[in-house]
């Protein structure tokens, strides 16, 4: 199965491959771990590690945006996005906005969205949505790691997710209904259907995410 690539140079509705007719970018949770984690892969207390996917599923909880941009007096989701990706060095510099990136306001121990990664916060969602019509296996396509294969839905698990690639890296189900593609240099994860009402399946969800209208690009935040 080949990898589904988009640009950033045209809408993503017009860039969709025929047999999916909608799509929505998933915002990917901040995410906050106990007051009392120390990370297994700390070799000091003071020594500040991210949490592994691991411990994210184990004792990680979903902090949303919004919450970030109450606390952070960011206006809206794409201030934030510009704000990330500045952090990260992931935008040309006549977009980056260190004035935004200033602003983001952590409390200790919350952590940034699994970036260029689907999140294992959402991951069982996903799961849940490719078996949702019946579907029994899934494809998965991972090109910087080289890897493709199928999975049985039922039996594969989210860590069994998340060790397939730490990068860039594709879930669609065996009769082509949904896909669900990470997005390098991003902390969101973008996701296409051959359903037309895409937004009652992120409304059900309780995704935060961005609608795809004919306009909406890779680069919806600029």
């Amino acid at each position: 199965m080949d990898y589904i690539w988009f640009d950033d140079k045209s809408s993503i509705i017009n860039q969709l491959p025929r047999n999916f007719k909608s799509a929505a970018i998933i915002l990917s949770p901040f995410i906050q771990m106990p007051s009392n984690w120390v990370s297994f892969k700390q070799k000091n207390w003071f020594e500040v590690k991210y949490p592994s996917d691991e411990e994210i599923l184990r004792y990680g909880k979903a902090i949303s945006w919004k919450t970030i941009e109450q606390e952070s007096s960011f206006s809206n989701h794409k201030e934030l996005a510009v704000a990330l990706k500045t952090s990260i060095l992931a935008l040309e510099p006549e977009y980056s906005r260190i004035d935004l990136m200033e602003k983001i306001n952590l409390k200790r121990n919350i952590y940034y969205p699994s970036e260029d990664s689907l999140s294992p916060l959402l991951i069982k969602d996903f799961l849940n949505v490719i078996s949702s019509k019946g579907a029994n296996n899934l494809y998965f396509s991972a090109p910087t790691q080289n890897k493709s294969g199928i999975l049985q839905i039922k039996t594969t698990t989210t860590l069994d997710i998340c060790d397939i690639s730490n990068g860039e890296l594709m879930l669609v189900d065996e009769n082509f209904e949904f896909a669900f593609l990470s997005l390098y240099d991003s902390f969101s994860t973008l996701f296409l259907t051959r359903e037309k009402n895409i937004a009652s399946t992120v409304q059900t969800l309780n995704w935060e995410a961005v609608v795809c209208d004919d306009k909406t690009r890779l680069n919806w935040y600029l």
